[in-house]
């Protein structure tokens, strides 16, 4: 049995039932919806984080990707947070080959809570001290989750105070129809806001009026009432 099944078997030793209705409803699985297609085992995500720990130094891309592979999400989200866990222990070269293993493999990462455990961890990581103009590539992609991942990719950059690229795509996406790119780009927004509140009102200033009503909630949570008031009016 070679590691990928190994993961798979622990999974289904501590899946549940009685989970899978309520998580198949959560993550949109309906026809039509988001995650349609999206097979549920019902596993905590702590639990998925036990077993990734328990396999991440011995499993390699290749179990990764008979993971990310398999129509079970839980088998997908266990196989991102595999090269979460690998990525800070890995050499640089070994970084830029998880890097490039991520971004070749983008179609199995189709949900939103598999993009937002590893892009910034990953895609976000990588691109701290080289060219981003690959986010701007994954921006205009058609694929819903591909834009996620250009997003949350800069959530890494906020972090470190680098705020330009984040801003661009917020502004990229406010003529976008999606509404899980209006939530991560207004999230992108509030993490800002946090850092810097003068940033956050200067883009607000400037693109509140065309910015669609989910994005601009998202991004004036932190705001004071009298702020929001203004905003929202």
């Amino acid at each position: 049995m070679n590691i990928a099944d190994q993961i798979k078997k622990d999974l289904r030793n501590i899946s549940d039932p009685k989970k899978v209705e309520v998580l198949s409803h959560y993550f949109k699985t309906g026809e039509g919806e988001y995650g349609h297609g999206d097979k549920f085992l019902g596993i905590k995500l702590p639990d998925q984080r036990i077993v990734a720990k328990k396999y991440f130094k011995e499993a390699s891309l290749k179990d990764v990707e008979e993971l990310l592979k398999d129509p079970t999400h839980e088998f997908r989200l266990t196989g991102v947070i595999i090269l979460t866990m690998k990525y800070p222990k890995a050499t640089p070269e070994e970084k830029k080959e998880i890097y490039d293993f991520y971004l070749e493999h983008l179609e199995f990462i189709n949900n939103w809570d598999l993009v937002d455990a590893s892009a910034e961890r990953i895609v976000g990581e990588y691109l701290l001290d080289k060219d981003r103009s690959i986010i701007y590539k994954l921006a205009k992609s058609d694929h819903l989750w591909t834009q996620r991942v250009s997003l949350l990719t800069t959530f890494q950059f906020i972090k470190h105070h680098e705020f330009e690229d984040a801003l661009k795509l917020c502004e990229y996406f406010i003529k976008s129809d999606r509404d899980l790119i209006h939530k991560a780009s207004g999230w992108m927004l509030k993490e800002i806001g946090k850092r810097d509140e003068k940033v956050l009102i200067d883009f607000l200033d400037k693109h509140y009026k065309q910015m669609p009503r989910t994005m601009l909630r998202y991004c004036i949570e932190k705001l004071s009432d009298p702020q929001k008031k203004h905003y929202l009016s």
